[in-house]
C-alpha cells in the first residue's frame, strides 16, 4: 500500500537550554534520520534563564512531522516543541540583505521596487545598493527575483523566525 499523505512544510519552535552542543544535538536528530532542514535560526531568548529558541522549517508527512516533534521533545535540553504551522495563531518573518549592482535606469527601478516592498536602503554607492527586506518568505523571494531582473545580485537570508500570537508567554520555568 502506497503512502498517499501529502508532504507539507512546517515551522517548529523549539525552546532549549542555551548551552554548548544543543544545536548539534537538534541538527543531529534531523541528519541521523535523513530529514531535511530548509531553514534554521537560533537566538538567546532569556539570558537569566539561559534559554534559546530554535526555529526549524522542515518538510514531511503529518506522521513524520509528529515523529520529529516527539523525538525533539525527548532531548534533554529541550523544554518545549511547538508546531507553529498546525498550532496556535503565530507570526513568521524572514530578513534578507540584498545587494544589487546596476547602473542607469535600472537603479531608479530598483529604488521604486524597494519602496513598494518597504525595503530599507542600508548602503548606497555609485553602482550598487544594499537593501534590507523583511516579511513572509514569499515576499522576500519575490523581492529577490525582481532585483535579479535588474542586475547582479548577492543575497544573505536569515531563515524563518516564528512566535505565537496573543498574551501567553512560553518561556522555561
Amino acid at each position: 500500500m502506497l503512502d498517499t499523505q501529502k508532504i507539507e512544510s512546517h515551522t517548529l519552535s523549539v525552546l532549549v537550554d542555551d548551552e554548548p552542543g544543543v544545536l548539534a544535538r537538534v541538527v543531529g536528530l534531523f541528519s541521523g534520520r535523513g530529514y531535511n532542514i530548509e531553514s534554521l535560526t537560533v537566538s538567546v531568548v532569556d539570558k537569566k534563564k539561559k534559554t534559546s529558541r530554535i526555529s526549524v522549517v522542515t518538510t514531511g508527512t503529518p506522521q513524520v512531522i509528529n515523529l520529529i516533534q516527539q523525538l525533539l521533545s525527548r532531548l534533554i535540553p529541550v523544554h518545549k516543541v511547538e508546531d507553529l504551522s498546525n498550532g496556535p495563531a503565530h507570526v513568521e518573518r524572514e530578513l534578507a540583505l540584498v545587494k544589487i549592482v546596476n547602473k542607469g535606469d535600472s537603479r531608479i527601478e530598483a529604488l521604486r521596487i524597494a519602496d513598494s516592498f518597504r525595503a530599507r536602503i542600508l548602503d548606497s554607492s555609485l553602482n550598487s545598493f544594499v537593501f534590507e527586506v523583511t516579511g513572509a518568505t514569499d515576499k522576500v523571494s519575490a523581492f529577490v527575483d525582481l532585483m535579479e531582473s535588474l542586475g547582479k545580485v548577492e543575497v544573505a537570508r536569515t531563515g524563518i523566525c516564528g512566535i505565537t500570537r496573543g498574551n501567553k508567554i512560553d518561556l522555561a520555568d
